[in-house]
């Protein structure tokens, strides 16, 4: 969790709120993305640092995202600019994220295996996953060798490991007791 999580999660709620009114959630992912990705930019950093009014940051801000931002996003990095909360931009987006997946009943699920699983076992896993986390399930998977053999899943808090490098340590660890 970021250090800024208490100071964006109002920002990120009233984003959520005003993007399900009007029906634009992808709409306000892309602006609030965009502008994660001015707010980390060095040079950005180094201005929003620096002895600048805060009117003025705002208004640099809304110029080097030009037409990324429509007025509603433009108010909230006013709001955010005048509160010196443009620092927060990052979390603000991770929040609005978790809001829309669980809005959506959506959720992302890290799964880690030893070889590449192809698209039926990633379709069958999927459904699985489905079924237990009662959501739908957005696989991100990766390929790790080390842990030989099964898998790992990670979704939100859950986690679920069940690879062959796990259980041997598991069955080591019993014979040394």
């Amino acid at each position: 969790m970021s250090e800024y999580t208490t100071v964006a999660r109002p920002y990120a709620k009233a984003a959520f709120d005003f993007a399900v009114e009007q029906g634009a959630l992808d709409k306000w992912h892309g602006m609030l993305a965009f502008a994660t990705e001015v707010a980390q930019n060095a040079e950005v950093i180094t201005f929003l640092n620096g002895a600048s009014s805060l009117a003025h940051q705002s208004d640099v801000f809304i110029g080097i995202c030009g037409e990324q931002l429509d007025s509603n996003g433009q108010n909230l990095i006013k709001v955010m600019a005048s509160n010196e909360r443009l620092k927060a931009l990052p979390e603000v987006l991770r929040l609005f994220a978790d809001m829309r997946q669980e809005y959506e009943k959506e959720v992302t699920v890290d799964v880690t295996s030893a070889m590449t699983l192809d698209d039926a076992q990633q379709a069958k896993l999927s459904a699985a996953l489905e079924k237990r986390l009662e959501r739908k399930v957005k696989l991100n998977c990766s390929v790790e060798p080390s842990i030989v053999g099964g898998l790992l899943i990670k979704a939100g808090d859950m986690v679920i490991d069940n690879t062959l490098r796990s259980q041997l340590k598991r069955l080591a660890s019993s014979l040394q007791s």
